[in-house]
């Protein structure tokens, strides 16, 4: 029973993106004053899209499409996330794999229907590339919902060294995100400064490729859903591999090899730089990408290993510190060339085959810049962070005598050890002088509770 829920958990996070994306291009046909292919032709386009969401390629006539819209992307990744959190499960490894795996199994059912329906149409998707991206999407997507909650398997632990444990681990992930999230950032400024520099040309390109309010409403749409690629684009670029605008040219800071293609007046591709920078302004911007990305790693490293400033009881070591930044770096250079190479791919045969950045170059130019520049500077960090200032140090060595003595005195009174005063015998005999001295003033049977 549990297992049909979990596979109707992936059919309706299917169901939903699918749903979504249809609404959007129906609406867009609606409004359309010459619609062409029907309805049908509209939903058949719903389901191309939500296809190359999942990295799939795309073929109209023999031309390749693979140029991945990563805020696409984004829609079915959180659904399959939640689909898996939201589920009816006990929160252990193995009933997490479980869920995650049968869910993978609902979505892949509606995912081979989507392939199915639209293998007929003039743009239909490949079904060997979605045999292969499609699942590992899913699974990706899946596993991270349920470790999310119950961590990785027990089997992983085991293949991990000692010193990787959880909490490291964790904290890896943490500086990993942030230092992506900062790369990313730098490659959104630098190509929101390219556009700013050409905005007459990105602003034509909207009259140029539609003449009617829906066309361009369309356009608008697919320059939206191809920011994050602008942006992966923008952080290659300053990261120094740079990127293929198509024709076998390459655009990189250092280098600006061949000639590319006369592109279409699309407005991201307004940002495209014209060669490398010619002033320090732009340099300044470029080396800002990078420098954005090894702050990051260094500064939220250090946080996790200083987590109280000045405070050494609760610090990690030297080498704790290196091995957390080392995981961060690795771990943003994975994510960075596998968005990378999503954010790329061809549009076409011959000269249109490659478009955008090399995976592997991106890879590998992050995790050199976080680990060869990041590394050092988060050991330099925890050192400033552990250096506490003259006055606070000075409070603090007067602060804990007083504290010592406190705790002292407490406890001589709980034990009937501290000043002679207190003491149970010297109140009693205190209590027979006063009875003996008062008379008749003071009961002669009985002690007044203490």
């Amino acid at each position: 029973m549990r297992q049909v829920r979990h596979l109707l958990e992936g059919l309706l996070a299917a169901g939903l993106g699918l749903g979504g994306l249809a609404a959007l291009v129906l609406l867009l046909w609606t409004l359309s004053p010459h619609p062409h292919g029907g309805a049908d032709g509209a939903l058949r386009i719903a389901a191309d899209l939500w296809l190359l969401a999942h990295g799939t390629e795309l073929t109209r006539g023999q031309a390749p499409v693979g140029v991945t819209p990563l805020l696409l992307s984004a829609l079915p990744a959180w659904l399959l996330f939640r689909a898996v959190r939201a589920a009816d499960w006990r929160p252990e490894p193995d009933e997490g794999t479980r869920a995650a795996l049968w869910t993978t199994c609902g979505y892949l059912i509606a995912a081979t229907a989507a392939v199915l329906y639209t293998l007929p149409a003039d743009i239909s998707a490949k079904p060997l590339s979605a045999a292969v991206h499609v699942p590992l999407f899913a699974l990706i997507a899946t596993f991270a919902g349920a470790w999310s909650v119950t961590g990785p398997p027990e089997w992983l632990r085991e293949l991990l060294p000692s010193a990787l444990d959880g909490r490291r681990l964790r904290a890896a992930a943490r500086v990993a995100f942030a230092a992506l999230v900062a790369y990313c950032a730098g490659g959104a400024l630098l190509a929101l400064g390219g556009l700013v520099l050409d905005a007459p040309a990105a602003q034509n390109g909207f009259g140029q490729l539609s003449a009617d309010w829906p066309g361009r409403l369309a356009v608008l749409l697919l320059t939206v859903a191809l920011l994050p690629n602008a942006a992966l684009w923008g952080a290659s670029y300053g990261l120094g591999p740079g990127f293929t605008p198509g024709g076998g040219a390459t655009v990189a800071p250092l280098a600006f090899t061949g000639e590319p293609l006369d592109l279409p007046p699309f407005p991201l591709l307004a940002a495209l730089p014209s060669g490398t920078p010619d002033n320090a302004a732009l340099w300044v911007a470029v080396a800002a990408v990078p420098a954005a990305g090894v702050a990051a790693t260094a500064w939220y490293a250090t946080a996790a290993a200083v987590p109280v400033p000045g405070e050494r009881r609760t610090a990690s070591g030297w080498a704790g510190t290196a091995l957390t930044a080392a995981l961060a770096a690795g771990g943003t250079g994975v994510a960075l060339g596998v968005l990378g190479a999503y954010a790329g791919g061809p549009l076409g045969t011959e000269e249109l085959a490659a478009f955008g950045p090399d995976g592997w170059l991106v890879a590998g130019a992050a995790f050199a810049w976080s680990a060869l520049i990041g590394v050092p500077l988060a050991l330099a960090l925890r050192a400033w962070r552990l250096r506490r200032p003259r006055w606070l140090r000075a409070l603090a060595a007067r602060a804990v005598p007083r504290r010592r003595e406190r705790s002292r005195t407490r406890r001589r009174r709980r034990t009937g050890k501290g000043d002679a005063w207190h003491t149970t015998v010297a109140r009693r005999t205190r209590w027979a002088a006063l009875k003996k001295s008062s008379g008749a003033l003071v009961e002669t049977e009985g002690e007044p509770r203490p």
